[in-house]
C-alpha cells in the first residue's frame, strides 16, 4: 500500500450566508469532515471564526493528506458561533456541501451551493474551495569532481566517497547525501546527483554545509581524506565554464605540518536548482486523465447464463468484472472532466456476421464507444452480454495498441494535458504474448498506464511476468521497456476485502507512472504552481 501522496491545504471563502443572527450578521466557522465509513463522519480541521460577515474568506488553511487511489470522501460545514465551546451541535448550521478531495483538487476552482440538507439550497450561500499542495518542489542538482586527493591505501591509492551534512538549528550535521565510492583513483567524478532543497539545507541558502571526503575501507573504519564548510549561496557560484573550487582539509595534518596546504581540491563543476514536480503538480496544472476498459469475453469465462460463468451477473446484480470497473472507474472519473470513457470488449464473436474481434465498442458503437460515466460502462457491459458469443483467442495487443494510438497523439502536442489508464479486466490465457510485450515496450514511451486485473481461479503467470516487477520487461527482440507501466493484480485476493481495497492496491502505483513520463520526457506541467516555501 502506498504511503501518502502528499498533503494538501484547501482555501475556503463562502458567498451570501444566510443571516442567523438578530441585529448583527452571522459569525461563520468552515468544519472539514473526512467519512469515515459506516455513516460516521470525523473531523479532520476547522477554520477560524469571523465575526459579522456573510462573505467570509477564511485565512486558516484546511490540511488533509492525499491519496490518488483512495476516494476521499469529504463534507464541509458552515456554521454560525454564537459561544465559545467547541461543540457545534449547539451552533446554528448554514449550509454545506458533500464531495470528493479528487474533484476539489482536480479543479482549479471548486464553488458549489451550500444545501442545508440534500435538495434544500442555504439561500443564495455558495462555497469556493481551492487546493494547494504543501512543499518546497525544488531540487538541488550537483556534479562534482577532485583532484589530488591524498594517497590512503598502503597498497592502491585511495576509495574516495562524498558526504554532505547540514546544520541542524540545534548546531550538530545532520548527514544529507553519500555519494557512490570511486574504487582507486586519487581524481575521481562521482555521478551527477540531486537531494530535495528541503532536506539539503531547509530552504535555507546560508545554512552551513559540511562537506567530508573519505577513503572508503571494507571495515568501515573510513579514513577521512579532508572536509570544508560552505553554503548553498557559494555553491551556487558553479556554472559551466567557472568551477567552484575547495581545498579538502583534514585538520590533524594541518595541525602539525606547518607546510600542509591541503589534501586534494574538490571542484562543484554545476550546482543548479530544479524543480521536482508532483503527480498532484501536473492534475493541478490541468492534466486530464483518460479513463479505458477492456473486457475479456474469450470463451474460457464460461457460458454467462451458467452460474459458474466469470461474466454471470447474480442475482444481486454483480460478478468479478463488474466489481473491478465500478471500484477503479469511481477512483480515476474524478480527474476526467468530461466522464465520457470508452468501453471495449474482446475475445469474442459479435453480430452481425459472427467475426471474432479483439477490439469492438461496448455500446456496438466503434466510430464512438464513449460511455457517459462507469454507470454507462456497467450498463453497456450488461447490454452487450446476451447479444455476443463468447470465443477466442486472448489477445492483447490490439487494445493496448488502439489506447497507444491516442497517447501518441497526444505526446505529440509536447504538454502534459492527457495522460492514459487502461484498465484490462481478463481471465489470464493469453495467446498473443509476444505481441503483447511489443505493445507494451512501446507503451512505455507514451503518456499511459495499464491495469491488468486477473478474474477468476487461472494460473497468472504471464500477467505476472508482465507486470515487470522482478525485472524489466523486454520485448521479443530484446528491447527494455522504458517505465515500467503495468500493473497486475488477482481479482482472488480481494475477493473478502472491502470494495475499496482492490482500487487501492491497482492505482497505487499510478502517480509515480505519470510522474515518471514527464519527468523522462522533461515537460513541466501545462500550468506549473508558483514557488512558496514552506
Amino acid at each position: 500500500m502506498a504511503g501518502c501522496v502528499s498533503r494538501v491545504e484547501l482555501s475556503v471563502s463562502c458567498r451570501s450566508l444566510l443571516d442567523r443572527d438578530l441585529g448583527s450578521r452571522s459569525d461563520p466557522l468552515c468544519v472539514l469532515l473526512q467519512d469515515a465509513g459506516g455513516g460516521q463522519w470525523a473531523e479532520l480541521d476547522r477554520t477560524e471564526r469571523i465575526k459579522n460577515c456573510q462573505d467570509p474568506e477564511f485565512c486558516k488553511k484546511l490540511v488533509v493528506d492525499y491519496y490518488f487511489e483512495k476516494v476521499q470522501k469529504l463534507k464541509f460545514g458552515v456554521y454560525d458561533i454564537d459561544n465559545k465551546s467547541l461543540d457545534l451541535s449547539d451552533d446554528d448550521y448554514l449550509g454545506g456541501i458533500e464531495c470528493t478531495l479528487g474533484q476539489v483538487v482536480s479543479s482549479s476552482v471548486f464553488t458549489r451551493p451550500l444545501e442545508l440538507k440534500q435538495g434544500k439550497p442555504a439561500g443564495k450561500g455558495t462555497i469556493t474551495i481551492s487546493a494547494e499542495e504543501i512543499k518546497d518542489t525544488r531540487v538541488v542538482c550537483l556534479e562534482i569532481e577532485a583532484q589530488n586527493l591524498d594517497k590512503k591505501d598502503f597498497l592502491g591509492k585511495s576509495d574516495p566517497f562524498l558526504e554532505f551534512y547540514k546544520q541542524s538549528n540545534a548546531g550538530t550535521w545532520q548527514l544529507v547525501y553519500r555519494s557512490e565510492v570511486i574504487k582507486n583513483n586519487l581524481n575521481p567524478c562521482w555521478r551527477k546527483f540531486s537531494v530535495p532543497l528541503q532536506t539539503f539545507c531547509g530552504g535555507d541558502f546560508n545554512k552551513p554545509i559540511k562537506v567530508q571526503c573519505a577513503d572508503h575501507d571494507s571495515d568501515g573504519s573510513h579514513d577521512l581524506i579532508g572536509a570544508f564548510e560552505t553554503n548553498l549561496t557559494q555553491l551556487q557560484n558553479a556554472g559551466d565554464s567557472s568551477p567552484v573550487e575547495f581545498e579538502c582539509i583534514h585538520p590533524e595534518k594541518k595541525q602539525k605540518k606547518k607546510s600542509y596546504k591541503n589534501s586534494g581540491i574538490i571542484r562543484i563543476k554545476s550546482c543548479k536548482i530544479e524543480t521536482e514536480y508532483s503527480f498532484l503538480d501536473y492534475v493541478m496544472g490541468g492534466c486530464q486523465i483518460n479513463f479505458t476498459v477492456g473486457v475479456d469475453f474469450t470463451g474460457s469465462n464460461g457460458d454467462p447464463r451458467s452460474p459458474d460463468s466469470l461474466h454471470y451477473i447474480s442475482p444481486d446484480g454483480i460478478n468479478e468484472y463488474l466489481i473491478a470497473i465500478w471500484s477503479v472507474g469511481s477512483v480515476v472519473q474524478d480527474y476526467d472532466t468530461d466522464k465520457l470513457f470508452p468501453a471495449f470488449g474482446f475475445g469474442a464473436q459479435v453480430p452481425p456476421n459472427w467475426q471474432v474481434s479483439h477490439e469492438f465498442a461496448l455500446n456496438f458503437n466503434p466510430s464512438n464507444p464513449y460511455c457517459q460515466g462507469i454507470q454507462g460502462i456497467v450498463d453497456a457491459y450488461r447490454q452487450i452480454l446476451p447479444q455476443i458469443r463468447l470465443y477466442g483467442p486472448t489477445n492483447f495487443s490490439p487494445i493496448i495498441n488502439h489506447v497507444a494510438r491516442f497517447a501518441a497523439h497526444s505526446a505529440q502536442q509536447g504538454t502534459a494535458s492527457q495522460y492514459f489508464i487502461l484498465l484490462i479486466i481478463t481471465d489470464g490465457e493469453i495467446t498473443d504474448l509476444d505481441q503483447t510485450r511489443q505493445a507494451i515496450v512501446n507503451a512505455s514511451k507514451l503518456p499511459m498506464s495499464i491495469i491488468i486485473v486477473g478474474v477468476g481461479e487461472a494460473d497468472f503467470k504471464a500477467m505476472e511476468f508482465l507486470d515487470g516487477d522482478n525485472g524489466v520487461l523486454r520485448s521479443p527482440a530484446g528491447e527494455p521497456a522504458a517505465r515500467d507501466i503495468v500493473q497486475f493484480v488477482p481479482f482472488r485476493q480481494f475477493k473478502n476485502a472491502p470494495r475499496e481495497a482492490l482500487s487501492q492496491m491497482v492505482l497505487a502505483e499510478v502517480p509515480k507512472q505519470l510522474v515518471s513520463y514527464y519527468k523522462w520526457q522533461g515537460w513541466a506541467p501545462v500550468k506549473p504552481p508558483e514557488i512558496k516555501k514552506l
